[in-house]
């Protein structure tokens, strides 16, 4: 493993990447590009069984009994097959939370309804971004995991693989995540839609009648939040730190309605955060958080937030936004007694009057390369039940990974959103995006908080303008591209 840069991205992770916007025609992701895996309802090749699974290339998914040795996933007849097997399984987890309230002993509960014999020890870790990879290099870590970041060159190192991206697609959304070479290492727990939590009741009384759908209009309902209510128009969550790299999650197909930029066209492009005068791109993007902080639109002292605290705030009308991922809507709803008041909104940008949404999936489990054959087929059973028979995602506000599952509510303000899912980077090119980030230090959409701190402290203090510190990005990612030889088109 490349420990070095691998760690230098470490802190990314705790939500990753995932969707928002609307405008047009809403497309969910069975319906949009079919380039992309998430969307593809071609009728694809039966995959190539992994090397040493070879003699089984031939078994269909919907094989009456087990295959012998290790499953793909798309063999495993989830609550059928396997249901005698005996196993131990270890897997390791950040949601400390669904740890702590006891919703994961009560999936491993429902889950050894089905498979009595398939013991699943979970653990939870706190720091999972780095203290994951810290586990994963000292092969220290069990049979499950959620991939940290690591270079996707590396995947077959360290993961079992899955089954064929082909074979994969076909099966879940989001499944080229974390492929490499046309082959799956993992598949999501959840995705998400990302998005801005928002205080329905505060909208109300700010006066706020219709949701913004640009910056300006964003900036605002902040305004009227501030002039009209005692709610905190946005809370940072500053002092978390790692909640600061939710906002790199709209670089791409909202902030530009590209699906292919994020992973094809970022790196080579020469001035990514260039001002674009239309309110569009990562410049317009990263604007809203130093105008907001420079007009005295978030909380009183940014270095004393509370994650925790704010979640309940959000739910009692104490704070009016906060731009995270859909993967925290749930925690909100529950976090008080005013669970409705909590709603979910498409992130305030549009691309020639388009508002466009981003969905992606969240971690993703992945299995041991090094686990026994027994530890590997039951880890995948457990997957394959956690994904489309645990109603998990469904429940913490997840967008759909399963192909048939549905979507919770909280989406309805995404209806006429144009939904979109990155498209996976080109061939050979598969590692550029984690080198230029790690080089640059910017780490978009890889922990890259630090530098979206920097952007408050500069607003807060007057440090830095906001041109200083996008002509600053600008000059690492170029230095990070020459370094690395990668083609830069202006």
């Amino acid at each position: 493993m490349k420990l070095k840069k691998v760690l230098a991205l470490a802190l990314a992770a705790a939500m990753t990447l995932s969707l928002a916007a609307c405008g047009g025609k809403t497309e969910t992701p069975a319906d949009t590009n079919t380039e992309t895996p998430v969307e593809d309802t071609s009728d694809a090749a039966e995959p190539e069984a992994p090397a040493e699974d070879a003699e089984e290339a031939d078994d269909s998914a919907d094989a009456a009994a087990p295959v012998e040795g290790v499953p793909t996933y798309s063999q495993v007849n989830v609550g059928t097959d396997y249901t005698d097997l005996t196993a131990t399984i270890k897997w390791l987890h950040h949601k400390t939370d669904r740890a702590e309230d006891g919703t994961i002993d009560g999936l491993i509960a429902e889950f050894n309804k089905v498979y009595p014999n398939i013991t699943v020890d979970a653990e939870a870790i706190t720091d999972y971004a780095e203290d994951s990879l810290l586990r994963l290099s000292a092969g220290d870590w069990g049979d499950i995991m959620f991939i940290p970041a690591v270079d996707k060159s590396e995947l077959a190192t360290y993961f079992q693989p899955l089954d064929s991206l082909e074979n994969m697609s076909k099966e879940i959304n989001f499944a080229d995540g974390w492929q490499f070479d046309g082959t799956s290492y993992g598949v999501p727990y959840m995705a998400n839609a990302q998005g801005v939590l928002y205080n329905k009741a505060v909208f109300e009384a700010a006066g706020i009648t219709e949701l913004p759908k640009t910056p300006d209009e964003f900036l605002a309902a902040l305004q009227a939040i501030k002039d009209n209510t005692d709610a905190i128009p946005l809370y940072t969550n500053y002092a978390a730190g790692w909640t600061m790299g939710a906002w790199d999650a709209y670089v791409g197909v909202v902030s530009n309605g590209d699906d292919t930029y994020m992973n094809q066209k970022l790196v080579h492009t020469a001035e990514p955060f260039k001002d674009n005068g239309d309110g569009t791109g990562a410049y317009a993007l990263y604007k809203i958080l130093y105008d907001a902080v420079a007009n005295g639109l978030i909380e009183d002292d940014y270095t004393t937030t509370d994650w925790e605290g704010c979640k309940g705030m959000l739910n009692r009308g104490e704070i009016g936004t906060m731009v995270l991922g859909s993967w925290a809507y749930a925690q909100m709803v529950e976090a008080d007694e005013h669970g409705e008041d909590v709603g979910y909104m498409p992130f305030p940008m549009s691309v020639n009057g388009t508002q466009y949404a981003l969905a992606g999936g969240d971690y993703n489990y992945a299995i041991n390369v090094n686990a026994s054959d027994d530890n590997k087929t039951a880890s995948m059973v457990f997957i394959k039940w956690m994904t489309e028979e645990s109603g998990w995602c469904f429940n913490e506000g997840g967008y759909t990974v399963a192909k048939d599952g549905k979507n919770p509510d909280m989406y309805a303000a995404f209806d006429g959103c144009t939904v979109l899912s990155d498209q996976p980077s080109l061939a050979g090119e598969e590692t550029f995006l984690n080198d230029v980030n790690a080089e640059s230090e910017l780490s978009i959409n890889a922990g890259g908080n630090a530098k979206v701190q920097r952007i408050i402290e500069a607003a807060a203090t007057g440090s830095e303008t906001y041109d200083d510190i996008m002509a600053d990005w600008t000059a690492a990612w170029n230095a990070a591209q020459e370094e690395l030889g990668i083609e830069v088109n202006n």
